[in-house]
């Protein structure tokens, strides 16, 4: 959608490229994940709200503390400018000019209030060093009280219609098989029926001061929803679906491309967890909608095979088994309806704790509408398959 963290990025970065699967040599252990290396930390806070002039001696603060190499410079020695406005996420890129003469650029994170109701941040946590190691996403430089330190540099955002470039679906196929090849330690239970949960759980407990907001969301059946979701559920359980660390938004936002490199870059891993592989890549289809919700745009089969066959075997595609293209198909086209359910849910909380000036009402309308008008079709494609399972 737009505005949680990852789902409002405008410019961040990313290190390494496509075909290099780790940084810097360090081999990955697909049981206890790549090495990493120790980050620095610290105990400083930033406060968001503050104007850009009284931030700014704050963050040289930060980045001297974080750096000690740094630690002695004069305040002329840093350049400091925002990267992306908002509330839920402050970006800055920050210019240091070390003593040498070399400029250093790095991206400072400052995470905005009540993102904690939409996202794991100790689950953030845990994964970023591991994926950054692994080169996936911005390095990780550094972490503080209300924020994180990364890597930087330019390449452009993707726009919704750049993911059904089939040259471009390549490449975000091939990067993702590989982004689903690392290993995250610590348990490895798919988290996505849980964090459905959780959403429903704050769903319906919320209250609006605006009259209007309340009459829209008092007309919201949430015993309805409660059952869909169960529903649901018990037909994904039956498809045995791997499980992967996913990304879990796979929005244009969040993929990044430098032209001139050729090189594609995943970015923004707060929704990271353990989920299922149809999962990632339904919620990533149903992103070429983009934010205007236009589902029209999402990719026909053909399209969907091409993306397949280049993340199942990306050395030699033409040579995926039809059984094999089959069985994804079915696994994304079904999980692509518990991507509408989260975000749907999503943005009834959203509604509530966001600053943002969107209207999440609407969107959750739009993605549940969505779910209600696919699932008949998306259902007996389950089914049909799995009774072609049985009989065999």
């Amino acid at each position: 959608m737009g505005a949680g963290n990852g789902r409002n990025c405008d410019a961040l970065a990313a290190m390494e490229g496509e075909g290099q699967a780790v940084r810097d040599g360090a081999e990955v252990d697909r049981e206890t994940g790549p090495a990493v290396p120790p980050i620095p930390s610290s105990d400083l806070t930033v406060d968001i709200s503050l104007p850009f002039d009284q931030m700014k001696p704050r963050i040289i603060d930060l980045c001297k503390d974080l750096f000690k190499k740094w630690s002695s410079l004069d305040e002329s020695s840093f350049s400091i400018e925002t990267i992306s406005g908002g509330i839920t996420n402050l970006l800055l890129k920050v210019s240091v000019r070390e003593e040498s003469g070399d400029n250093f650029i790095l991206t400072v994170r400052l995470y905005g209030p009540n993102t904690d109701l939409v996202i794991d941040r100790k689950r953030e946590m845990q994964a970023l060093p591991h994926l950054s190691a692994a080169g996936f996403g911005a390095e990780l430089l550094g972490i503080f009280g209300n924020g994180m330190v990364q890597s930087f540099i330019n390449a452009r955002t993707l726009s919704p219609s750049d993911m059904g470039d089939c040259k471009i679906a390549k490449k975000i196929a091939r990067h993702l098989r590989k982004f689903h090849q690392v290993a995250i330690p610590g348990s490895r239970e798919p988290q996505l029926w849980n964090d459905i949960f959780k959403f429903l759980n704050e769903a319906v407990t919320i209250k609006f001061d605006d009259s209007g907001k309340q009459a829209r969301y008092e007309s919201i059946s949430f015993q309805e929803i409660q059952a869909e979701i169960n529903e649901l559920k018990d037909l994904t359980d039956l498809l045995n679906a791997p499980v992967v660390f996913a990304h879990n938004d796979l929005l244009s936002g969040n993929l990044m491309l430098n032209d001139k490199e050729g090189k594609l870059y995943f970015i923004d891993f707060e929704y990271g967890s353990y989920s299922y592989r149809g999962y990632d890549i339904g919620n990533h289809f149903n992103e070429y909608a983009g934010l205007d919700c236009d589902y029209s745009l999402y990719p026909d089969k053909d399209a969907q095979y091409h993306f397949f066959k280049n993340y199942l075997e990306p050395e030699k595609p033409l040579e995926v088994p039809d059984k094999d293209l089959e069985a994804i198909f079915v696994e994304t086209n079904t999980y692509r309806l518990a991507s509408h359910i989260y975000w749907a849910l999503w943005a009834l909380i959203q509604a509530k704790a966001s600053p943002i000036d969107f209207d999440y009402l609407c969107y959750f309308f739009r993605r549940y509408n969505e779910y209600k008008k696919q699932k008949e079709a998306c259902f007996s494609l389950a089914q049909n398959c799995l009774l072609r399972s049985s009989s065999h």
